[in-house]
């Protein structure tokens, strides 16, 4: 994210704000920011006495002022970390007198998850004026392998399409959560060797061959035959491939051939972008277009939702997941 990568530049050029307001749906950059402030700012001696981490639950906004206003011991700057920030939400209003004229040696930093702060109010405004006020946005879906292409390479390292697929669309967007994944393959992964599925499912656990991405494919060349087998897998291995997980990726599979079919332009850059999908996975699409006109998957469609419904408990209950697996596949070929 650049606006990460400028505010880590301005701070390690000395060039710091006496507030960092870090909010957002996504956690993962209020972390990075808030442990570069942590660790970095300060040399060791000086984090003694000029670091303190506090906790929104734990404090009211009058201690958070108490804190800020204090001089730096035997350095030129103080860091004050309010962790969980988004617990005083109710008391920010009476940070508005600290933010109209806040202490020059000290960094404040507040990481205000899973939330914003109203832009018109007056104490946004006051940030911004004098700070910087930070939003981390959730990361799109389609945007997730492009997303971990980078972080590996920010460590040297590199990562194939589908390695980087499989991750995004096992793992979701939580980011902390890849992250800390990717941190795990590369501490067995050499650098300079390209991370593939392989390397995926013998450290991560999931299957290469047994995973939604082949599905989709063996549905999109309609093999019903691998199509089964990786169902049967699925219904075997509950836990890692939940029934209420695999079917709105189905689905959405499905929403993207109708879409495919309607489009003027089928170009794989196009189709890659009106899709919102990699390039890697076009041909998927194109294929299941050729097996399946927009009025089956319409029906298709419509059915695999009823299904979904019934495996989140809505007018029947405890239907084991292989049956619905199989429901599914008998919708989508029959």
């Amino acid at each position: 994210m650049e606006e990460v990568v400028k505010i880590v530049q301005e701070l390690k050029s000395g060039k710091t704000k006496p507030i960092y307001f870090l909010q957002g749906e996504e956690p993962y950059y209020i972390d990075r920011l808030a442990d570069f402030i942590q660790h970095d700012i300060l040399n060791d001696l000086e984090k003694e006495f000029n670091l303190t981490v506090l906790y929104g639950k734990d404090v009211s906004a009058e201690d958070i002022v108490s804190q800020a206003k204090r001089f730096p011991m035997m350095a030129d700057k103080q860091v004050v970390i309010v962790k969980e920030a988004q617990d005083l939400a109710k008391q920010m209003d009476k940070l508005e007198n600290y933010f109209t004229n806040p202490q020059p040696t000290t960094l404040l930093v507040f990481c205000y998850k899973y939330g914003t702060l109203d832009k018109r109010k007056k104490v946004a405004k006051l940030i911004t004026q004098n700070g910087v006020l930070f939003e981390s946005k959730k990361i799109r879906d389609y945007q997730l392998s492009a997303w971990i292409k980078k972080t590996v390479a920010e460590k040297s390292f590199t990562i194939d399409t589908k390695a980087a697929d499989m991750l995004a669309e096992f793992l979701g967007n939580d980011l902390n959560k890849i992250n800390n994944e990717l941190e795990k393959l590369m501490l067995v992964v050499p650098k300079g060797v390209t991370i593939t599925p392989i390397d995926i499912e013998k450290n991560i656990g999931f299957s290469k061959d047994f995973n939604v991405f082949e599905l989709r494919k063996a549905i999109a060349q309609r093999n019903e035959t691998k199509s089964f087998q990786i169902v049967d897998y699925f219904a075997n291995n509950p836990k890692e491939n939940p029934v209420q997980k695999i079917l709105p990726q189905v689905i959405s599979f499905f929403i993207q051939t109708l879409q495919y079919h309607g489009l003027a332009n089928k170009s794989s850059a196009s189709v890659a972008q009106t899709l919102k999908i990699n390039e890697y996975f076009v041909k998927d699409y194109s294929e299941a277009a050729s097996y399946f006109p927009m009025k089956k998957i319409s029906a298709i469609i419509s059915g695999l939702r009823e299904i979904d419904l019934k495996s989140k408990g809505v007018e029947s209950n405890n239907i084991p997941s292989g049956e619905l697996y199989k429901e599914m596949l008998i919708k989508i070929f029959r």
